[in-house]
């Protein structure tokens, strides 16, 4: 179980890992225009289905495309809406668990489909960029095409220091208090 989590948060990994993966564009056509390597949605299932049994929690921040092809993931899954995914009740029988935006999972990670979101006490966890940058001390890209169409594993992150530079909000608070 990931502790450092919000309670809400934390029951993603009580019996199992909580992975992270964003803009699959499942089906989408113009995908091929950004990557010609990019992989059809059946092949993207398959890296998933690999990686993700069903006591893990699957957290896709955006862009799903075509969600039919969630039908396979037996995970329990969470979506974080992007800016192609048009109104929530479109994926209500895919998801467990739907946000129309970010989500502050900890005091210190927000899971989020946007890359522009700077503050200095929050580590973004985010997708729509689909260049090959992914990582500074404020974010990470885990935009499929960008980690390779297997999802990240966010216990293994936090253990190997993913957040560990990120001043807590309420450290800073506490030590202003005179």
């Amino acid at each position: 179980m990931i502790e450092s989590l919000y309670p809400f948060a934390r029951k993603w990994s009580e019996k199992g890992s909580v992975l992270l993966y964003s803009d699959p564009h499942f089906g989408d056509s113009d995908c091929k225009l950004m990557s010609p390597d990019w992989p059809e949605p059946e092949e993207q299932v398959e890296n998933l289905k690999k990686c993700c049994t069903k006591n893990d929690t699957l957290v896709i921040l955006g862009d799903i495309g075509d969600p039919k092809y969630l039908q396979d993931i037996k995970s329990y899954k969470v979506l974080i809406a992007g800016n192609h995914d048009l109104g929530l009740s479109n994926y209500e029988k895919y998801f467990d668990e739907m946000y129309a935006g970010p989500l502050f999972i900890s005091d210190r990670i927000v899971l989020s489909h946007e890359p522009l979101i700077y503050m200095p006490y929050i580590f973004n966890i985010y997708g729509h960029d689909h260049s090959s940058w992914t990582q500074n001390e404020n974010g990470l890209n885990v935009c499929s095409n960008v980690i390779g169409y297997k999802p990240l594993n966010l216990g293994k992150l936090i253990k190997k220091g993913l957040v560990s530079d990120v001043p807590t909000i309420h450290r800073y608070t506490i030590d202003k208090i005179e």
